[in-house]
């Protein structure tokens, strides 16, 4: 594996921790919840520098459905850190109350809280989408062949893919993410280990949602250039 892109794996499993970490704010206090936050800016900061050619290439090659609806995701998600950054520094106490930033308290802890939840149903559906990559690396890790790999990731991700269902409805995210309460329920004597695994199936089922996704586009297109051939030869 390459220098470059081994530091690319290791900055964007070092932000999926981070934003795990940050959704459990109430196992850290705010002090520790601003410095993982500050520490997830930068390192979306540099992921960005690091992956430059991904802006150049924005305008060439084809526009095929996996690469539409992967280009939605990402911008989608740009916008929502760029949310979260303008509400962290608004509601900011400890490492950015230096700012000279006032007003908009309100709105910014509303922008927060469901920028804090879109953020991360968006983050684990980009996982999703490079979930390729990811499968590579876990079949040369497990020495698994190609068909062995497929079945075990497969019924492994069904069964996550199944929790994490089962968690969006108990942990009442949709509240959440339509802001339909203004508050987010914590529960301080619940155990870290157990909502870190909800979380964790939250983050599966997305990132689930998105490899079928992604398949379904790889397929349509294939039909698609199959039928435009097929034309052309009539």
């Amino acid at each position: 594996m390459k220098k470059k892109a081994a530091v690319k794996i290791g900055l964007d499993v070092s932000m999926t921790v981070l934003l795990l970490l940050l959704m459990g704010y109430q196992f850290w206090g705010g002090t520790v919840h601003e410095w993982m936050g500050a520490g997830l800016f930068f390192l979306f900061i540099l992921h960005h520098m690091l992956n430059c050619n991904w802006y150049k290439n924005i305008g060439k090659g084809n526009n095929t459905p996996l690469r539409i609806v992967g280009f939605i995701i990402d911008v989608l998600l740009f916008a929502d850190m760029l949310i979260l950054m303008y509400s962290g520094l608004v509601i900011s106490k400890t490492v950015f109350a230096f700012l000279p930033v006032g007003g908009g308290l309100a709105m910014a802890r509303r922008l927060h809280i469901i920028g804090s939840y879109w953020g991360f149903l968006l983050m684990s559906l980009h996982i999703g989408f490079h979930w390729g990559m990811l499968f590579g690396l876990f079949r040369k890790a497990l020495h698994l062949t190609s068909k062995k790999a497929n079945v075990v990731c497969f019924a492994a991700g069904l069964i996550t893919a199944g929790y994490g269902a089962f968690v969006f409805v108990k942990r009442n995210l949709l509240s959440y993410l339509l802001l339909k309460s203004e508050f987010v329920f914590m529960d301080y004597a619940e155990s870290k280990l157990l909502f870190y695994i909800d979380y964790l199936a939250l983050m599966g089922l997305c990132s689930f949602i998105a490899h079928v996704l992604s398949k379904l586009c790889i397929r349509l297109y294939k039909i698609s250039q199959q039928n435009t051939i097929a034309i052309r030869k009539k």
